[in-house]
């Protein structure tokens, strides 16, 4: 939980390759990885220099410094870009823990040109990828004015992200009770464009999962969406472990529901005994 708390985007770095140790720690985790969903997922490193000028080796000068980057890739299938998102999300956060900066980027980045380092497939989703390195201790300006102008400090209040059995009932911290913290690591997630899509509807004892997003939303931005909820199962799974809360996610048929047409329905938790 301090982890998620301490993490935040940084595009601008110190102009330093990573230690060998923390290179090494890194990849020693990549190697450790894993997700609920059974979905392989391949994490890579690939050492690439951009410069403090503004480079656009790859990301369009959105990030400064930086020399080496993280990569995610995963076969193509229903769950892919939830399990990319969770286990992509768990290795940033690790890179965090060492005192490293990261930041997802999902559209700023010449995917083509990476995917060609990193040795990826044309027939595996390739979702995002993050620099990797020491934060400069000043931002530059074009990345103070893109968090400015996505808010990206910015999360939304509890109440209009989860509820209670219906859409129309918000959930309070007392009644979500253990499960209150692991709601707000996911409140706390990051997400593309801060767009926060996750929404959460307790029932029971299931925690069930959706995407927000008008109908008829192109393919590729749904799967940025989907991604986005694997962030986000990511952080409310890793703080129910750390919590000791028992449980397993499951598929929930949701043809009793009553949803709003912008909600799309993703996974659930079932609160209790493993599964």
């Amino acid at each position: 939980m301090k982890t998620i708390q301490k993490r935040h985007s940084v595009r601008t770095y110190e102009e330093r390759a990573l230690s060998p140790q923390d290179r090494a720690a890194l990849v020693a985790f990549m190697e450790r990885l894993d997700n609920p969903f059974g979905v392989p997922v391949h994490e890579y490193i690939l050492d690439r220099k951009v410069d403090t000028a503004g480079e656009k080796l790859g990301t369009y000068g959105v990030i400064k410094g930086a020399s080496t980057f993280l990569g995610v890739s995963v076969p193509k299938n229903e769950l892919a870009p939830l399990a990319a998102g969770y286990e992509f999300e768990n290795l940033l956060l690790y890179a965090t823990h060492l005192g490293l900066g990261t930041v997802w980027l999902a559209a700023t980045f010449q995917r083509e040109h990476f995917a060609a380092s990193m040795g990826i497939s044309k027939e595996e989703l390739f979702p995002a990828i993050s620099p990797v390195g020491y934060p400069a201790a000043k931002r530059s300006l074009a990345e103070t004015l893109m968090r400015a102008t996505m808010k990206s400090s910015v999360r939304k209040p509890w109440e209009e992200l989860f509820f209670q059995e219906d859409f129309h009932t918000p959930l309070t911290t007392a009644e979500a009770g253990l499960y209150a913290q692991p709601l707000e690591m996911v409140r706390l997630a990051p997400s593309a464009t801060n767009a926060q899509p996750w929404r959460v509807c307790k029932a029971g004892d299931l925690y069930h999962f959706y995407a927000s997003y008008k109908p008829g939303l192109a393919e590729p931005e749904q799967l940025i969406k989907q991604v986005d909820l694997g962030i986000a199962l990511s952080h409310f799974h890793q703080t129910a472990l750390e919590l000791g809360l028992a449980g397993a996610f499951v598929s929930v048929p949701q043809a009793n529901r009553d949803l709003p047409d912008t909600m799309h329905y993703i996974l659930s938790w079932k609160a209790g005994k493993e599964i």
